[in-house]
């Protein structure tokens, strides 16, 4: 197994159309015209196209929120004129674990490579590849495979200076506790200012009601920023990490990452953080392909995966935090797709499961 970066995940998966155009017939398994289909060995087929079938990958996202607390100027003062209880007077960080997904990303399987010679006398074929050689269609656009969208940090709000907030009175007086005291009096006044406009009490309403908003979101602003010279600020950053792994057999019980509350992510040798482990199952859906016949010689054809499936589970030492069923490429079966479909009396058109190197879709139509 080999733990792949992100970047270069990315890189390998982005689909891109080569588009072939053959003055060659694209035909097989015919008397006059014919296409034939062997495992790829370099050199040996210069004039053919290569091509490769798919394993599954399976990329684990992880989102993590951190939060961080810076306590007030006056935390100590809360209780008796806010009557805020239990507020920190230490600073802290700490972290959770929000989201934990798990997907299936396509890698080249080498190992089920195949090269494709044409006729001369074929019609024109367009054949799309991705960039590290998946087959992705025949004579169609390729499907593209579908992702979740990248992860984008929320914007941060400008820091607020609560001071900028105080009266002249408040910042002129000559201690920490007198100042609480009259920031505390400040901010009943600037609720009992925002109920009497919500009443519409208030000795100058104003005019219209947008007005009224921008009043009242003033207000709360500056309810907010004087209340937390108190109560203290929260900060919170939510980052992602992803990781990739290539299960090329079952993975009973291996470390995954280690997480801790107080420091986050962690190395997976680092014991502050608790070990979070995956175990990847075989659901053995498609019988395994028998020893003998992968040793005989390829027919001429176009070859396809039936892929089998696997449960991914992702566990702490507890309990399971996510299962996934998956299809598997490599625990599947590789197939010959008819040639027939493939005659110049055909107008064929064919979709490849871009994850799973399956036929999605398969159109041909004998013109009249």
């Amino acid at each position: 197994m080999r733990l792949m970066s992100k970047c270069e995940v990315s890189a390998r998966l982005t689909v891109r159309v080569i588009a072939i155009l053959f003055t060659f017939l694209f035909s097989l398994f015919t008397s006059s015209a014919q296409t034939s289909t062997s495992s790829y060995q370099p050199g040996v087929t210069p004039e053919g196209m290569v091509y490769f079938l798919p394993k599954t990958a399976v990329r684990i996202v992880v989102q993590v929120e951190k939060t961080t607390y810076t306590p007030g100027e006056f935390c100590k003062y809360a209780d008796r004129y806010l009557r805020l209880k239990d507020v920190a007077s230490e600073p802290s960080v700490g972290y959770r674990i929000t989201n934990l997904r798990v997907e299936p990303v396509a890698m080249a399987d080498t190992t089920k490579g195949y090269s494709v010679k044409f006729d001369p006398k074929s019609v024109a074929s367009n054949i799309a590849l991705s960039d590290d050689g998946i087959l992705l269609a025949i004579n169609a656009t390729p499907k593209p495979a579908e992702y979740a969208p990248a992860f984008k940090p929320a914007p941060k709000p400008a820091p607020m200076n609560p001071r900028q907030f105080m009266s002249e009175e408040i910042l002129a007086a000559g201690s920490t506790a007198k100042m609480a005291e009259l920031t505390a009096q400040d901010i009943y006044e600037i609720r009992e200012s925002r109920n009497l406009l919500i009443r519409g009490q208030a000795d100058n309403m104003p005019k219209d009601g947008e007005q009224l908003r921008l009043m009242l979101n003033q207000l709360e602003m500056q309810d907010h920023a004087l209340s937390s010279l108190f109560s203290g600020q929260t900060v919170k950053d939510t980052i992602e990490k992803v990781m990739t792994i290539m299960p090329d057999k079952e993975i009973e019980r291996e470390l995954l990452f280690r997480f801790s509350k107080k420091l986050g992510l962690v190395d997976k040798d680092d014991l502050a953080g608790e070990p979070y482990y995956i175990r990847v199952a075989n659901l053995r859906t498609v019988p395994m392909p028998d020893p003998d016949e992968k040793k005989k010689k390829q027919e001429p054809g176009l070859y396809i995966n039936v892929p089998g499936k696997m449960k991914v589970t992702i566990y702490d030492a507890i309990e399971p935090i996510n299962v996934t069923e998956l299809p598997a490429g490599q625990f599947g079966n590789v197939e010959l797709l008819s040639g027939a479909l493939f005659n110049k009396r055909y107008a064929t058109h064919l979709w490849m499961n871009p994850l799973s190197g399956s036929v999605d879709r398969l159109e041909a139509e004998q013109p009249k």
